[in-house]
Protein backbone atom coordinates (compact mmCIF):
# COMPACT_ATOMS: atom_id res chain seq x y z
CA UNK A 1 0.00 0.00 0.00
CA UNK A 2 1.37 3.36 -0.67
CA UNK A 3 -0.44 6.78 0.86
CA UNK A 4 -0.54 9.76 -0.62
CA UNK A 5 -1.40 13.56 1.39
CA UNK A 6 -1.92 16.05 -1.46
CA UNK A 7 -3.56 19.09 -1.64
CA UNK A 8 -2.73 23.03 -1.94
CA UNK A 9 0.18 24.49 -0.63
CA UNK A 10 0.34 25.34 3.04
CA UNK A 11 -2.92 23.22 3.97
CA UNK A 12 -0.85 21.02 6.82
CA UNK A 13 0.62 17.82 4.22
CA UNK A 14 3.93 17.67 6.19
CA UNK A 15 2.48 17.39 9.40
CA UNK A 16 -0.19 15.27 8.36
CA UNK A 17 2.27 12.63 6.58
CA UNK A 18 4.29 12.43 9.82
CA UNK A 19 1.50 11.95 12.35
CA UNK A 20 -0.11 8.83 9.72
CA UNK A 21 3.59 7.55 9.29
CA UNK A 22 4.16 7.43 13.57
CA UNK A 23 0.85 6.14 13.80
CA UNK A 24 1.55 3.02 11.07
CA UNK A 25 4.36 2.22 13.24
CA UNK A 26 2.13 0.28 15.64
CA UNK A 27 0.33 -1.61 12.61
CA UNK A 28 4.00 -3.15 11.81
CA UNK A 29 4.18 -1.73 8.69
CA UNK A 30 6.14 1.98 10.11
CA UNK A 31 5.15 4.85 7.11
CA UNK A 32 8.42 6.50 5.88
CA UNK A 33 7.75 9.98 3.63
CA UNK A 34 8.77 10.26 0.22
CA UNK A 35 9.03 13.74 -0.94
CA UNK A 36 6.30 14.97 -3.75
CA UNK A 37 6.99 18.50 -3.96
CA UNK A 38 9.07 19.81 -7.19
CA UNK A 39 11.04 22.76 -5.24
CA UNK A 40 11.65 20.48 -1.79
CA UNK A 41 14.15 18.60 -4.00
CA UNK A 42 16.64 21.32 -4.49
CA UNK A 43 19.49 21.49 -1.74
CA UNK A 44 19.35 24.42 0.18
CA UNK A 45 15.97 25.37 -0.17
CA UNK A 46 14.53 25.33 2.93
CA UNK A 47 12.73 28.23 4.33
CA UNK A 48 11.00 29.24 0.54
CA UNK A 49 9.46 25.66 0.74
CA UNK A 50 8.49 24.71 4.16
CA UNK A 51 10.87 22.30 4.40
CA UNK A 52 10.08 20.36 7.91
CA UNK A 53 13.12 20.97 9.36
CA UNK A 54 14.82 17.17 10.93
CA UNK A 55 13.62 17.95 14.49
CA UNK A 56 10.14 18.26 13.29
CA UNK A 57 9.95 15.30 11.04
CA UNK A 58 9.90 13.44 14.76
CA UNK A 59 12.12 10.30 13.88
CA UNK A 60 10.19 9.53 10.76
CA UNK A 61 12.45 9.19 7.86
CA UNK A 62 11.88 11.83 4.68
CA UNK A 63 12.82 10.38 1.27
CA UNK A 64 13.58 12.96 -1.50
CA UNK A 65 14.80 15.81 0.26
CA UNK A 66 18.00 17.75 -1.18
CA UNK A 67 18.63 15.67 -4.07
CA UNK A 68 19.51 18.74 -6.81
CA UNK A 69 21.53 21.24 -7.31
CA UNK A 70 19.88 24.56 -7.71
CA UNK A 71 21.30 25.22 -11.02
CA UNK A 72 19.91 21.66 -11.79
CA UNK A 73 16.62 21.89 -13.96
CA UNK A 74 13.73 19.81 -13.00
CA UNK A 75 12.84 16.89 -14.48
CA UNK A 76 10.00 14.85 -13.59
CA UNK A 77 11.09 12.05 -15.37
CA UNK A 78 14.16 12.23 -13.26
CA UNK A 79 12.04 12.39 -10.02
CA UNK A 80 9.51 9.65 -11.24
CA UNK A 81 12.53 7.06 -11.88
CA UNK A 82 13.95 8.27 -8.20
CA UNK A 83 10.27 7.88 -6.29
CA UNK A 84 9.31 4.65 -8.17
CA UNK A 85 12.34 2.93 -6.62
CA UNK A 86 11.96 4.40 -3.38
CA UNK A 87 8.58 3.63 -3.18
CA UNK A 88 9.57 -0.44 -4.28
CA UNK A 89 12.38 -0.36 -2.11
CA UNK A 90 10.27 0.79 0.97
CA UNK A 91 7.49 -1.35 0.07
CA UNK A 92 9.90 -4.54 0.04
CA UNK A 93 11.32 -3.70 3.48
CA UNK A 94 7.96 -3.82 4.86
CA UNK A 95 7.30 0.02 4.95
CA UNK A 96 4.85 2.25 3.97
CA UNK A 97 5.40 5.22 1.49
CA UNK A 98 3.77 8.33 2.66
CA UNK A 99 4.37 10.25 -1.15
CA UNK A 100 3.66 13.93 0.46
CA UNK A 101 3.57 17.22 -1.66
CA UNK A 102 1.64 19.63 -3.99
CA UNK A 103 3.47 19.22 -7.00
CA UNK A 104 0.65 17.09 -8.74
CA UNK A 105 2.36 15.88 -11.80
CA UNK A 106 5.12 14.73 -9.77
CA UNK A 107 2.80 13.11 -7.67
CA UNK A 108 0.61 11.44 -10.77
CA UNK A 109 4.61 10.53 -12.34
CA UNK A 110 5.28 8.44 -8.69
CA UNK A 111 2.21 6.98 -8.53
CA UNK A 112 0.40 6.14 -11.87
CA UNK A 113 1.40 4.38 -15.03
CA UNK A 114 2.38 7.45 -16.72
CA UNK A 115 5.41 7.39 -19.24
CA UNK A 116 6.73 11.32 -19.73
CA UNK A 117 7.63 11.88 -23.68
CA UNK A 118 11.54 12.05 -24.37
CA UNK A 119 13.20 15.59 -24.71
CA UNK A 120 15.51 16.86 -27.57
CA UNK A 121 18.05 18.97 -26.18
CA UNK A 122 17.89 20.85 -30.35
CA UNK A 123 14.27 21.56 -29.68
CA UNK A 124 14.38 22.48 -26.04
CA UNK A 125 17.46 24.90 -26.80
CA UNK A 126 15.15 26.36 -29.71
CA UNK A 127 12.18 26.87 -27.63
CA UNK A 128 13.97 28.26 -24.89
CA UNK A 129 15.87 30.91 -27.12
CA UNK A 130 12.12 32.11 -28.30
CA UNK A 131 11.14 32.16 -25.35
CA UNK A 132 13.72 34.85 -24.37
CA UNK A 133 13.12 36.32 -27.08
CA UNK A 134 9.84 37.18 -27.87
CA UNK A 135 8.17 36.26 -24.07
CA UNK A 136 5.94 33.52 -22.60
CA UNK A 137 3.02 35.33 -24.61
CA UNK A 138 3.68 34.42 -27.87
CA UNK A 139 4.24 30.82 -26.83
CA UNK A 140 0.87 30.68 -25.12
CA UNK A 141 -0.58 32.22 -28.04
CA UNK A 142 0.78 29.31 -30.09
CA UNK A 143 0.08 26.74 -27.41
CA UNK A 144 -3.50 28.10 -27.78
CA UNK A 145 -3.60 27.18 -31.29
CA UNK A 146 -1.96 23.67 -31.48
CA UNK A 147 -3.91 22.65 -28.31
CA UNK A 148 -6.43 24.52 -26.44
CA UNK A 149 -6.67 22.74 -23.27
CA UNK A 150 -3.04 22.76 -22.48
CA UNK A 151 -3.47 26.44 -22.86
CA UNK A 152 -5.89 26.69 -20.40
CA UNK A 153 -4.39 24.78 -17.91
CA UNK A 154 -0.59 26.50 -18.04
CA UNK A 155 -0.59 30.09 -16.99
CA UNK A 156 0.57 32.24 -19.98
CA UNK A 157 3.74 33.70 -17.55
CA UNK A 158 5.17 30.22 -17.16
CA UNK A 159 7.79 29.70 -19.56
CA UNK A 160 8.83 26.79 -18.43
CA UNK A 161 5.53 24.57 -18.83
CA UNK A 162 4.66 26.12 -22.56
CA UNK A 163 8.45 25.34 -23.89
CA UNK A 164 7.87 22.13 -22.34
CA UNK A 165 4.43 21.85 -23.56
CA UNK A 166 5.21 22.70 -26.99
CA UNK A 167 8.17 20.48 -27.40
CA UNK A 168 5.98 17.10 -26.70
CA UNK A 169 3.63 18.68 -29.42
CA UNK A 170 6.64 19.14 -32.17
CA UNK A 171 8.16 15.84 -31.10
CA UNK A 172 4.89 13.82 -30.77
CA UNK A 173 2.59 15.14 -33.20
CA UNK A 174 -0.04 14.74 -31.03
CA UNK A 175 -1.47 17.22 -28.17
CA UNK A 176 0.41 17.80 -24.75
CA UNK A 177 -2.62 17.17 -23.57
CA UNK A 178 -2.79 13.51 -24.66
CA UNK A 179 0.19 12.70 -23.42
CA UNK A 180 -1.78 12.48 -20.28
CA UNK A 181 -3.66 9.36 -19.76
CA UNK A 182 -6.49 8.15 -17.63
CA UNK A 183 -5.61 7.95 -13.59
CA UNK A 184 -4.50 4.59 -12.82
CA UNK A 185 -2.73 3.56 -10.53
CA UNK A 186 1.08 1.30 -10.16
CA UNK A 187 0.09 0.79 -6.78
CA UNK A 188 -2.26 0.58 -4.66
CA UNK A 189 -2.86 3.44 -3.28
CA UNK A 190 -4.82 5.89 -1.10
CA UNK A 191 -4.50 9.53 -1.80
CA UNK A 192 -6.10 12.04 1.06
CA UNK A 193 -6.67 15.42 0.22
CA UNK A 194 -6.77 18.28 2.47
CA UNK A 195 -9.74 20.53 1.77
CA UNK A 196 -9.30 24.10 3.18
CA UNK A 197 -12.07 27.15 2.93
CA UNK A 198 -10.57 29.60 0.25
CA UNK A 199 -10.19 32.13 2.98
CA UNK A 200 -8.70 30.30 4.97
CA UNK A 201 -6.45 29.56 2.90
CA UNK A 202 -5.68 32.51 1.64
CA UNK A 203 -4.82 33.94 5.34
CA UNK A 204 -2.53 30.91 5.93
CA UNK A 205 -0.29 31.57 2.96
CA UNK A 206 -0.13 35.28 3.85
CA UNK A 207 0.64 34.56 7.16
CA UNK A 208 3.12 31.36 5.90
CA UNK A 209 4.94 34.00 3.90
CA UNK A 210 5.53 36.35 6.87
CA UNK A 211 7.07 34.03 8.81
CA UNK A 212 9.27 32.62 6.12
CA UNK A 213 10.46 36.26 6.03
CA UNK A 214 10.88 36.23 9.49
CA UNK A 215 13.18 33.24 8.93
CA UNK A 216 15.71 34.59 6.94
CA UNK A 217 13.95 33.71 3.57
CA UNK A 218 15.78 36.53 2.04
CA UNK A 219 19.57 35.78 3.14
CA UNK A 220 18.23 32.38 2.51
CA UNK A 221 17.93 33.32 -0.97
CA UNK A 222 21.04 35.86 -0.93
CA UNK A 223 23.08 32.53 0.31
CA UNK A 224 22.14 30.80 -3.00
CA UNK A 225 22.30 33.23 -5.69
CA UNK A 226 26.13 33.05 -4.74
CA UNK A 227 25.61 28.90 -5.34
CA UNK A 228 24.06 30.26 -8.94
CA UNK A 229 20.48 30.00 -8.29
CA UNK A 230 19.56 32.78 -10.92
CA UNK A 231 21.10 30.78 -13.26
CA UNK A 232 19.15 27.88 -12.19
CA UNK A 233 16.24 27.48 -15.06
CA UNK A 234 13.49 26.12 -12.20
CA UNK A 235 14.89 26.98 -9.28
CA UNK A 236 15.02 30.96 -9.86
CA UNK A 237 11.41 30.80 -10.69
CA UNK A 238 10.43 29.19 -7.13
CA UNK A 239 7.76 31.29 -5.41
CA UNK A 240 9.03 33.84 -3.09
CA UNK A 241 13.09 32.98 -4.72
CA UNK A 242 11.90 34.83 -7.77
CA UNK A 243 10.33 37.28 -5.87
CA UNK A 244 13.49 38.11 -3.68
CA UNK A 245 15.80 37.93 -7.03
CA UNK A 246 14.41 40.33 -8.32
CA UNK A 247 14.54 42.56 -4.85
CA UNK A 248 18.23 41.62 -5.03
CA UNK A 249 18.61 43.00 -8.61
CA UNK A 250 16.64 46.29 -7.51
CA UNK A 251 13.65 45.64 -9.77
CA UNK A 252 11.06 45.88 -7.10
CA UNK A 253 11.36 46.94 -3.20
CA UNK A 254 11.19 44.42 -0.63
CA UNK A 255 7.53 44.87 0.65
CA UNK A 256 6.76 44.49 -3.42
CA UNK A 257 8.21 41.42 -3.40
CA UNK A 258 6.52 39.70 0.13
CA UNK A 259 3.02 40.80 -1.54
CA UNK A 260 3.38 39.44 -4.67
CA UNK A 261 4.97 36.27 -3.35
CA UNK A 262 1.48 36.45 -1.34
CA UNK A 263 -0.41 37.04 -4.35
CA UNK A 264 1.28 34.41 -6.79
CA UNK A 265 1.10 31.69 -3.65
CA UNK A 266 -2.15 32.16 -3.73
CA UNK A 267 -3.05 31.49 -7.50
CA UNK A 268 -0.87 28.75 -6.96
CA UNK A 269 -2.79 27.30 -4.54
CA UNK A 270 -5.92 27.43 -6.52
CA UNK A 271 -4.33 25.22 -9.45
CA UNK A 272 -2.91 22.82 -7.30
CA UNK A 273 -6.69 22.27 -6.07
CA UNK A 274 -8.17 22.50 -9.55
CA UNK A 275 -5.51 19.59 -10.63
CA UNK A 276 -6.12 17.07 -7.52
CA UNK A 277 -10.04 17.72 -7.89
CA UNK A 278 -10.00 16.04 -11.13
CA UNK A 279 -8.56 12.64 -9.81
CA UNK A 280 -11.29 10.90 -8.70
CA UNK A 281 -9.75 8.88 -6.41
CA UNK A 282 -8.19 11.95 -3.67
CA UNK A 283 -10.30 11.67 -0.68
CA UNK A 284 -10.76 14.81 0.82
CA UNK A 285 -11.06 15.36 4.61
CA UNK A 286 -11.69 18.96 6.36
CA UNK A 287 -7.66 20.07 6.98
CA UNK A 288 -8.73 21.20 10.62
CA UNK A 289 -10.65 17.67 11.50
CA UNK A 290 -9.80 17.33 15.40
CA UNK A 291 -9.60 13.59 14.16
CA UNK A 292 -7.68 14.41 11.05
CA UNK A 293 -5.72 11.71 11.39
CA UNK A 294 -7.78 9.03 12.42
CA UNK A 295 -9.98 9.98 9.61
CA UNK A 296 -6.95 9.40 6.77
CA UNK A 297 -6.40 6.04 8.78
CA UNK A 298 -9.93 5.47 7.94
CA UNK A 299 -9.95 6.28 5.04
CA UNK A 300 -6.93 3.94 4.53
CA UNK A 301 -8.38 0.96 5.93
CA UNK A 302 -11.43 1.24 3.74
CA UNK A 303 -9.43 1.32 0.40
CA UNK A 304 -7.67 -1.65 1.86
CA UNK A 305 -10.01 -3.79 3.73
CA UNK A 306 -7.36 -4.47 6.19
CA UNK A 307 -4.37 -2.83 7.89
CA UNK A 308 -1.75 -1.47 5.49
CA UNK A 309 1.33 -3.21 4.27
Amino acid sequence: MVIAVVGPTAAGKSDLGVELALRLGATGAPGEVVNADSMQLYRGMDIGTAKLPPAERRGVPHHLLDVWEVTETANVASYQRMARATIDDLRAAGRTPILVGGSGLYVRGALDELDFPGTDPAVRARLEAELAEVGPAALHARLGELDPAAAAAILPSNGRRLVRALEVIELTGRPFTATMPEHVSRYPCVQIGLEVPRPELDERIALRVERMWAAGLVEEVRGLESHGLREGFTASRALGYAQILRFLSGECGEQEAKDETVRATRRFARRQESWFRRDPRVVWLPHDAPDLTEQALAAVLDATGATPH
